[in-house]
């Protein structure tokens, strides 16, 4: 690694949005799955889901839901054949992040995934022994269907009571997932339906052998510079990536670094036009130390927030405009009367929003209030 590079927060600034697709737009989905490493996905729908603002501001012409359409085809239930798959559902390690992963990711999970049928935990890990008996008639009948749910089980019982699970039957299949063992194929409102790696994965894909320790923490290295771009690393980090990165000093800001393929970013460029509405865990402001010291600019996402709690607002949607955070829009869909409505905004004086508004709307489908 060669000297740091030191530049001004506003060449920072208009280098992150370059190097997050921002200002040139990929082709296709592929292309952004490529580039960042994941997609995080949530299944929150106020004004949009997570991944679906994340992407529309990447892709060309990108519509709504066409993630899920690009991991798993048209149908609900997985229509797209294993071999035809070119991205799976799955967390990333040591984190409760569910994201859209390239094939190339599959290896470096494997160890994650054996990892957790060995630790206790009520959500991932071991499984129980009334789970571990309920699993064997699962996979028995995994052998001869698939794209099933927890509604095709027929058991009542109840499971731990854990995020997003109730059932004996939804407890044991998001373990399994979780272990590897199962994978989503596909989705139906939203609702996951499962089957056999065999069934979800390519073949070629499924062979790969599970990655070494060390090619496992090099990944993870890269796969955060890829996500954020300009992002700082930890001592054990640099120690695995130094080959591939630049440091890069910002004033007010800790040592900062990018991947030395992204320097010609930081050459000065117009920034885009009209302000784009991110997304709340939009990775070019996941980071919230670097977002407060390159930016100027402290968020958080309020969702899972008590009510009393919120200083945004359940859904707000921060606000890029040129190479500044000017603020936030709290906004709500009103799917039925196709309409999105204005909850709450906090703006920058001479900044507006309404045109922001009106393309989130026209993605959406829906007209403003």
């Amino acid at each position: 690694m060669t000297r740091a590079r030191k530049v001004t927060a506003g060449h920072a600034r208009g280098f992150l949005r370059r190097a997050h697709l921002m200002d040139s737009r990929a082709p296709d989905i592929g292309t952004v799955l490529a580039h960042h490493g994941y997609i995080q996905i949530d299944p929150i729908n106020i004004c949009g889901r997570m991944h679906d603002h994340i992407l529309r501001n990447r892709v060309h012409g990108y519509s709504e839901d066409g993630l899920m359409r690009h991991i798993h085809g048209e149908g609900p239930a997985g229509s797209l054949p294993a071999e035809m798959r070119t991205a799976f559902e799955h967390h990333l390690p040591s984190t409760d992040i569910l994201a859209a992963f390239p094939l190339d990711a599959w290896p470096h999970l494997l160890a994650a995934m054996r990892g957790r049928t060995k630790k206790p935990s009520r959500w991932m890990g071991r499984l129980t022994p009334r789970e571990k008996e309920f699993a064997a008639r699962i996979m028995e009948r995994f052998e001869t269907e698939g794209g099933l749910g927890p509604e095709a089980f027929a058991d009542e019982r109840r499971g731990r009571r854990v995020w997003g699970a109730a059932t004996l039957a939804k407890a044991t299949l998001q373990k399994l997932f979780f272990h590897g063992r199962l994978l989503i194929s596909g989705r139906q409102n939203n609702r996951r339906l499962y089957d056999l790696p065999k069934r979800v994965l390519p073949a070629a894909t499924l062979a790969a052998g599970e990655s070494s320790p060390a090619d496992v923490a090099r990944w993870l290295a890269l796969t955060r510079l890829r996500q954020h771009r300009l992002v700082a690393l930890t001592k054990a980090e640099l120690s695995l990536v130094e080959d591939l990165v630049q440091a890069i000093e910002v004033d007010g800001c800790s040592t900062l670094h990018c991947l030395s393929s992204d320097l010609p970013l930081f050459e000065p460029s117009a920034p885009g036009g009209e302000p784009l509405l991110l997304a709340p865990l939009d990775p070019i402001i996941y980071d919230r130390r670097v977002t407060r010291q390159l930016w100027g600019f402290d968020y958080a996402w309020e969702a899972y927030m008590p009510a009393s709690k919120r200083k945004r607002g359940y859904y707000a949607l921060p606000i890029l405009s040129g190479t500044d955070l000017v603020g936030h829009v709290d906004m709500k869909a009103d799917r039925e009367k196709r309409r999105l409505g204005v909850v709450s905004r906090k703006v920058r004086r001479g900044h507006g929003t309404a045109p922001a508004i009106r393309q989130l709307a026209r993605f959406l489908g829906l007209g403003p209030r």
